[in-house]
């Protein structure tokens, strides 16, 4: 049997191809003849927590922390132990203790979640911080960038931070305090807040 002629395979191939790009169109797939780049799976995340909130009960407050939702910055309301006679720094851990615990079932569901480490601690000013610092135990611009721009945009605003929109923070020792602003752009692109503390002079101007 002599070999077909390479007319008769060349129509043999195209019809071929033919009928399989029929037969996908038909189940609803079209055919294509270059790989097409579908993008990623579209999120299922609302950034919306369902479900009823938290009463207040005496020595507790409802209050915002800003959790992760497709990358951007979102409150989510909790129901935080106030400290008494309202020292800022017994604040502040109360709301580092809420960054730090895992989202609840319907928070994960919303889509929720955090940056913050659980080694992470703070407390009050150290000797010759200006007026209203917080130390944390690690340097702040080490943190993760999305974990910074949670604990800064969940402070600022509160007792913790002299209700002021932004908040002063420095490492365990040795180097100076510095003040980080919680934004829009902060909100909107956490990932720019470290390395945009301002400085602060000592409390003696130092």
């Amino acid at each position: 049997m002599r070999p077909l002629r390479p007319t008769i395979r060349t129509a043999a191939v195209a019809a071929g191809v033919f009928a399989l790009a029929t037969g996908l169109s038909g189940c609803g797939i079209r055919g294509t003849a270059v790989p097409v780049d579908a993008g990623s799976a579209p999120s299922r995340a609302t950034c919306v927590v369902h479900g009823p909130q938290a009463s207040a009960t005496p020595g507790s407050a409802t209050t915002s922390v800003q959790l992760l939702c497709t990358s951007l910055l979102l409150p989510v309301t909790r129901l935080v132990s106030v400290p008494e006679g309202g020292d800022p720094a017994a604040l502040a851990r109360a709301l580092l203790d809420e960054l730090k615990r895992p989202p609840s079932p319907a928070e994960d569901e919303a889509g929720f979640s955090t940056a913050v480490p659980q080694q992470l601690t703070v407390s009050g000013p150290a000797k010759g911080d200006p007026a209203g610092a917080l130390r944390l135990n690690m340097p702040p611009d080490d943190l993760a960038p999305l974990a910074l721009a949670q604990v800064v945009c969940t402070f600022a605003g509160t007792p913790a931070a002299d209700a002021r929109p932004t908040v002063i923070l420095g490492g365990p020792s040795g180097d100076r305090p510095k003040s980080y602003a919680c934004t829009d752009e902060t909100r909107t692109h956490p990932e720019t807040v470290q390395g945009n503390g301002s400085p602060l002079p000592s409390a003696d101007g130092r």
